[in-house]
């Protein structure tokens, strides 16, 4: 047989397999003939390299270490969904598609799993796989196609047919399941290295490697349910067609003609999810019209026309050992519990949150004391209630300490606060707190560097603040306990890419007293750059969008400080970039409320609000009387009867962009 066409043979044969074993559970053949044909097909690509093709089932696991994740715009935003909690939640949501649609419209709703993983786009262009990303903010997210590439239920290609589309954005879950995440575990156990807290962090960690030989060697699984480009007229379609594609997808997703059968069907996963073999947090209900989801629209992030039903936290029963103080980066002294440990959830918990000092009176918590805990939002663990029927004769009441646990000075209790800070600035504790917050996700992102890290560098005395981490070297990292060159490297190279995160970034990982995300974007985009935003006013920064007084007297008195201009200089001369790219806040829309209905054909819902938003204006879900405009595209229901009611003017989608100057 011509080399040609045993290699082509052989890879159809291995990719048949590989979808029996990872999509389907279902091996047809042996690990030995498995591993025979994958050598079969590496000798004959060995001696015709030119035959080797980016799709071929040996091109999985990539041989070169990555030295950073690079961002890339999605080419549709990856939409969040807002949760519901009961079946009146779920009716009212109902209630709301019904509102948003014409009155005789027939609805259908899709009910499947909410598998929980990490959320991916992978894009396929003329079949072939060309670039997968982390969700990251939805509208971009981590190149991370090397690593992708390693997951064997992912196809490298599509099976092509008349429907193959010459572009597939295909969107999914990345997972670990349950068994392998215990071997994962009981690996690192025995190699003496921390255990990952639940297959969810298992599989986000195995997934941002820097070395994708590091992810092939984790076992991750990918369910595919829906496509950002390329999706059919009905979203079980999509399902359908995804599955035809090589996609593994849930078989347990069903079309229902009301809410209330909806319901039923979340009950019954409720009852079936400690039977399956991968994590799930709730149920994803969607309104099957791919139609009706686009003049339903989204509101923000998450769109009107699908919500996920999230399960009730799981609850154990443990013994409260004892309470701690934590000194948090902005100087709050908050109390946490030490726990006997318990399993819960998919994970060990040896600590829970008690909030502050009331919360522990208000719910007549003992140190000694059985308590009841669950994980809020099912990830971080809390203390419910007390079992005073239960408690020892020996239990004590807490009494918050007069001094800080870090540096002794005496804490207070600002008036209207529930919580007790330490007044200190130099306490070590806002350094070291800061330090976490700094490199965390939603910061300056910076990966390999967590906590137990910090803590070594803080205890060799590298590190101090946040500029400090852009001056450490190979050998200074190498020699910590645990870390070794390739580490070391890993770590630095980390460092290096968080550089170019750009100034709203920046502003958020400061920890700047009431500057959250949203905040931080908003100064930045404004200011475009430190130098400007270290010369801004209260007034001026109070004349932006939802920046109230407490926010501009905040950056204001953070900004007078010497110590954070200093560190601003040093992290500027470590070469942290400062400015801030994209259109600037105008005062074009200045006081003006635009609502968007309907389809738009030029610009996508969350386009035309960020174009308004980018030149002063609020956007909003609802029209009332304060709106300024409606932009109502193709198929506008409700909103736009509602603006002809209470005359509201109404713009066409040319109109806006007229309007805009565009």
């Amino acid at each position: 047989m011509p080399v040609r066409e045993e290699i082509a043979k052989l890879r159809e044969q291995i990719r048949a397999h590989e979808y029996s074993y990872y999509v389907l559970d279902a091996p047809t053949v042996t690990d030995d003939e498995y591993d025979r044909l994958m050598r079969r097909l590496k000798e004959l690509e060995a001696e015709r390299p030119d035959l080797i093709t980016p799709d071929s089932p040996t091109q999985r696991v990539g041989g070169m270490v990555a030295g950073g994740f690079e961002q890339v715009v999605h080419l549709a935003p990856l939409l969040s969904l807002s949760n519901v909690f009961s079946r009146e939640d779920l009716t009212a949501f109902d209630a709301r598609v019904r509102a948003g649609l014409p009155e005789d419209e027939q609805i259908e709703y899709v009910v499947e799993p909410k598998i929980d993983g990490l959320a991916c786009s992978l894009v396929y262009e003329n079949g072939l796989l060309v670039r997968a990303a982390t969700r990251g903010d939805g509208t971009a997210g981590e190149n991370v196609t090397s690593n992708i590439r390693t997951i064997k239920s992912i196809p490298l290609s599509l099976y092509q047919s008349a429907e193959t589309p010459a572009v597939l954005d295909v969107r999914g879950e990345v997972y670990m399941p349950k068994k392998a995440f215990a071997r994962l575990n009981a690996e690192r156990e025995a190699a003496g290295e921390a255990e990952f807290a639940n297959p969810r962090n298992a599989a986000a960690g195995s997934l941002r490697q820097l070395d994708p030989a590091v992810t092939a060697k984790r076992t991750l699984a990918f369910f595919a349910y829906a496509a950002g480009v390329g999706a059919k007229d009905k979203h079980a379609d999509t399902l359908r067609f995804l599955t035809g594609m090589g996609f593994k997808v849930s078989q347990g997703y069903n079309t229902v003609d009301s809410i209330d059968k909806a319901a039923d069907l979340v009950d019954s996963w409720a009852k079936r999810r400690n039977m399956l073999d991968f994590e799930i947090d709730g149920v994803v209900i969607k309104v099957n019209s791919v139609r009706q989801q686009a003049i339903l629209g989204v509101t923000g992030k998450d769109p009107r026309w699908a919500v996920a039903y999230k399960f009730p936290a799981e609850e154990a029963e443990t013994l409260l050992e004892d309470i701690i103080l934590r000194v948090g980066r902005t100087g709050v002294v908050t109390p946490a519990a030490v726990l006997s440990p318990v399993r819960l959830a998919g994970s060990t918990v040896r600590r829970a949150t008690l909030h502050n000092a009331d919360f522990i009176s208000q719910k007549d918590i003992m140190v000694g004391d059985y308590v009841i805990i669950h994980k809020a939002g099912d990830i971080i663990p809390e203390v419910v209630r007390s079992l005073p029927d239960k408690r020892p004769a020996d239990a004590r009441p807490f009494v918050m300490p007069e001094d800080c646990p870090e540096c002794g000075t005496p804490i207070i209790r600002p008036e209207g606060e529930a919580a007790w800070r330490c007044p200190n600035p130099h306490c070590p504790a806002l350094g070291r707190e800061g330090l976490i917050h700094y490199v965390s996700r939603g910061a300056m992102d910076i990966e390999g560097v967590g906590e137990k890290v910090l803590f070594a560098l803080l205890g060799a005395g590298l590190l101090r603040d946040p500029a400090d981490l852009y001056a450490l070297t190979k050998e200074e990292v190498a020699n910590l306990e645990r870390m070794g060159d390739k580490s070391a490297e890993n770590m630095l190279a980390a460092i290096e890419m968080s550089k170019g995160r750009g100034l709203s970034r920046l502003l958020f990982a400061l920890g700047i007293r009431q500057v959250g995300e949203k905040a931080a974007k908003t100064l930045a985009r404004h200011f475009r750059s430190m130098d400007a935003f270290l010369a801004a006013t209260e007034e001026e920064i109070t004349s932006l969008p939802d920046m109230g007084p407490k926010i501009a007297e905040s950056v204001v008195t953070w900004v007078s400080l010497p110590a954070n201009l200093e560190l601003v200089e040093r992290l500027k001369a470590a070469g942290v970039l400062m400015t801030e790219e994209g259109p600037s806040v105008g005062d074009k829309f200045s006081g003006k409320t635009f609502v968007f209905t309907g389809t738009l054909e030029k610009l996508t819902r969350p386009e035309a609000e960020a174009m308004a938003e980018a030149l002063g204006a609020k956007t909003s879900s609802s029209v009332s009387k304060k709106t300024s405009y409606v932009v109502a595209g193709k198929e506008a229901g409700g909103k736009l009867d509602k603006a002809q009611q209470l005359g509201v003017p109404v713009l066409s989608e040319e109109e806006f962009l007229l309007l805009a100057g565009e």
